[in-house]
């Protein structure tokens, strides 16, 4: 198992309520199938799944990326403003 800490923007932020959450997952966990696990679990963010790009420790990486223990993920959603 590792643990991971989760930021949340935007959407996700908005709807888990929360800037950030500690996670443990099982070894071998892509980016991509933490994603998956939290629209699951919150399915009024299935509409930015395939939209969402995601960050590792401070760098863009792609969805099929590995999680290591101890890492910092950020999903980055779509964003608008003014």
């Amino acid at each position: 198992m590792i643990s991971v800490t989760l930021k949340l923007f935007a959407a996700y932020q908005d709807t888990l309520g929360q800037p950030a959450m500690t996670l443990t997952l099982p070894a071998g966990t892509t980016v991509k199938d933490l994603c998956d696990l939290i629209c699951h679990q919150h399915p009024d963010l299935k509409q930015w799944q395939d939209l969402t790009r995601f960050g590792i420790n401070l760098q863009f990486v792609e969805a099929d990326t590995p999680l290591s223990d101890g890492d910092e993920v950020v999903f980055i959603p779509p964003v608008s403003g003014g």
